[in-house]
């Protein structure tokens, strides 16, 4: 039987690719806790698509390999629903698997998941051939998936396999009853209990009547002298599955009321029984299991592991599909990245907005959502220092940039129109510090020392995102480290947006762009306000600065025009 290769729906075959996590800071400030309870309510799953989406590479046809995936997933809504059956029972799968070391389970019990295991490796090939082969996928990584599945399905005798299991299982299930002996303490309640002896025939309901009615004729007689060896204590030792769709075991607490009980799993049949049942089989049954594992060994190299091991990758492709088909049921756009060379080290973003606006409006919120465009290049700028009035979206642009890049390069579609990409090798954020972590150092100097962590470690195929960091009390102190941080990135040749109210970092760009060396030129973006309402428009422009709140006192009529003006009337 051939060994499943192993296929990856994430990463191609014999990829070179080298990730880098994501800091705890980039998680938390592009609330990546929020987006995946967004696509999932099972925490199982949630930990598993933050575990991919934190861990990221600059490898161009890792992007696009996983862009490719995801295209087929949400373009085939019946791959969707035919994986989503798969996966219940390849979490069943994963599980027999794990279990099958289980040195607690009695002999009978391994045999039996064996059995089990081979049978759930047998119908997953067969169900993720027949749904592969019924719809026109075009991404490299489902075609290897059905390629390995239509090989091992041609080439490995399921036919006889089949029927072997259908005859070993009938071996086993030749037990069909156990007679227990049961211990009891001084007050009756159950101590220990052993296996007495493995049956061929089930008890009857007129059988047991008979038994019961010969102990009650003997009065109040008690039967002494019952000796009964290999007698085992009640001790729950293997994991007890939870009943959720992809869940993981936890293990029950050995009683310590004087009250013991039996907690059973139903992938191994361990429980506080099974030290009992594994002399049991040896000896009752010793031709059965001889006879059942010569069976097996010509299926030695069948492991559901592998294949399980697809689960995580496809309930992050399944979920992220869902809900980006939730979000353009909105009316809200959503694209298909495009992969840039990497030495260009640019940005093509079209229509862009908030991948987390897009969220609240599948979950009910009515707002409108305002998008914009901006280019990361040599024509228009690398490093963008963004300013605008409060509450006007600097920090939600911000966001939405971070966003925008980490979906696509997970090969999810980006809100917006257009998003052309040249990989980031990692996504660094800073923004404002709690204020219980600036206590030894003060604000100023936290912020600082977070900024130098970044710059160890960042490269000029980075991103950073800054928002209103080094705005201290004190202006000049925090422009001036401001200014320093700006130059430095300049001359790194990282891509940024660094969105402040310190205006005066934005002004005379030409001047730091011509005394410092660099790859990446600075460029000022305003957030822009219509007639004293903030539009929420980002475009490229010298900082607005007082004129943000002339608008603003125009509006509400207290420039002192309007108002000398109202005064003359009186």
């Amino acid at each position: 039987m051939n060994f499943m290769a192993e296929i990856s729906l994430l990463n191609p075959q014999n990829s070179k690719a080298v990730f880098k996590s994501l800091t705890k800071e980039s998680i938390n400030d592009l609330s990546l806790d929020y987006i995946c309870k967004a696509l999932t309510k099972n925490e199982y799953e949630q930990n598993v698509i933050m575990k991919i989406m934190t861990e990221i590479t600059d490898d161009a046809e890792t992007v696009k390999y996983r862009a490719d995936v995801f295209d087929d997933f949400l373009r085939f809504p019946n791959l969707r629903v035919a994986l989503s059956e798969l996966l219940e029972e390849l979490s069943d799968l994963r599980d027999i698997s794990r279990f099958q070391k289980d040195t607690e389970a009695s002999d009978l019990w391994k045999l039996i998941n064996r059995l089990r295991e081979i049978d759930g490796y047998v119908n997953c090939i067969t169900k993720i051939k027949e749904c592969l082969e019924s719809i026109d996928i075009s991404s490299q990584g489902l075609l290897n998936l059905k390629k390995e599945v239509s090989d091992i399905y041609d080439n490995s005798g399921f036919p006889e396999l089949k029927a072997d299991i259908a005859e070993t299982f009938a071996k086993v299930q030749r037990v069909k009853s156990v007679t227990i002996g049961i211990n009891l303490d001084d007050l009756l309640r159950p101590k220990n209990a052993g296996i007495l002896s493995l049956n061929d025939k089930a008890f009857t309901s007129s059988g047991l009547m008979k038994h019961f009615m010969k102990f009650t004729s003997n009065g109040d007689d008690i039967h002494f002298g019952t000796d009964i060896s290999d007698i085992k204590k009640f001790h729950p030792s293997s994991p007890k599955i939870k009943e959720s769709d992809i869940g993981f075991g936890t293990l029950d607490a050995v009683p310590t009321d004087g009250n013991p009980h039996i907690t059973t799993s139903g992938l191994t049949g361990a429980d506080p029984l099974s030290d009992s049942l594994k002399k049991a089989v040896t000896d009752i049954m010793r031709k059965t299991v001889r006879d059942i594992q010569s069976v097996l060994t010509k299926y030695v190299n069948i492991s559901g592991y592998t294949l399980s091991a697809l689960m995580p990758e496809i309930v992050f492709y399944i979920r992220w599909a869902e809900l980006v088909e939730k979000i353009n049921s909105k009316g809200l756009q959503m694209c298909k990245p495009t992969i840039l060379p990497l030495v260009s080290r640019e940005i093509v973003a079209r229509g862009i907005y908030n991948l987390k606006l897009a969220i609240k409006r599948v979950n009910g919120e009515e707002f409108g959502i305002v998008a914009n465009d901006i280019d990361f290049d040599d024509k228009s700028g690398r490093i963008f220092i963004l300013t605008g009035p409060n509450r006007g979206g600097k920090t939600t642009f911000t966001q939405a940039v971070g966003l925008a890049v980490l979906l696509a390069q997970n090969g999810i579609y980006v809100p917006g129109s257009e998003f052309k990409l040249s990989p980031c090798d990692n996504i660094f954020t800073h923004f404002p510090a709690d204020e219980n972590d600036t206590v030894d150092l003060g604000r100023l100097g936290e912020e600082s020392k977070r900024l130098a962590e970044i710059f160890d470690i960042a490269t000029e195929n980075s991103l950073l995102l800054l928002n209103e960091s080094l705005a201290t009390t004190n202006v000049s102190e925090g422009l001036f480290i401001a200014k320093d941080v700006v130059r430095a990135m300049r001359y790194l040749g990282v891509r940024s947006v660094f969105n402040t109210h310190m205006h005066d970092l934005a002004k005379d760009l030409d001047v730091m762009n011509s005394e410092t060396k660099g790859k990446s030129s600075v460029q000022s973006l305003v957030t822009g306000v219509d007639h004293g309402e903030r539009s929420f428009r980002v475009y490229i422009s010298p900082p607005q600065g007082s004129s943000y709140a002339r608008d603003i006192a125009k509006k509400y009529g207290v420039t002192f025009e309007q108002i000398k003006a109202n005064i003359d009337k009186t």
